[in-house]
């Protein structure tokens, strides 16, 4: 059984700080260290200049670095930046300068939007 008391150290070398606040105490032990801003992003919302400036429907294809992609997966669009895509069919894309590489605008006939690169088969 124990006793319930607790023997530590008893040659302290320092007493306790008497009436001071642990932040006041953490601040006098703590050295200064510079802190980031953080800047709060909502998903689904562009975060850069390129990207917030792009709108799928008004680029024009490089004159080339197009490729033929067959797409893997049925993709919903979240909105009109994007393109929809059905598994199976084919489609021309692109990239463009200042753009989040993990997208590339893709054109099936007259339509065109941004798709995801994990749900295509890059060809050519």
């Amino acid at each position: 059984r124990f006793s319930g008391t607790f023997i530590g150290n008893a040659e302290s070398t320092s007493p306790p700080p008497a009436a001071t606040s642990p932040a006041a105490v953490a601040a006098a032990t703590l050295p200064a260290v510079p802190t980031i801003p953080v800047v709060p992003t909502i998903v689904g919302v562009p975060n850069t200049v390129a990207e917030s400036v792009l709108n799928p429907n008004e680029v024009k294809p490089p004159a080339s670095g197009t490729r033929k992609a067959r797409v893997l997966y049925d993709y919903e669009a979240a909105d009109s930046t994007e393109l929809a895509l059905l598994a199976d069919e084919m489609i021309t894309v692109y990239s463009l300068p200042g753009m989040d590489p993990d997208w590339l605008i893709g054109e099936r006939g007259n339509q065109k939007g941004k798709v995801p690169v994990t749900y295509l088969e890059l060809l050519s």
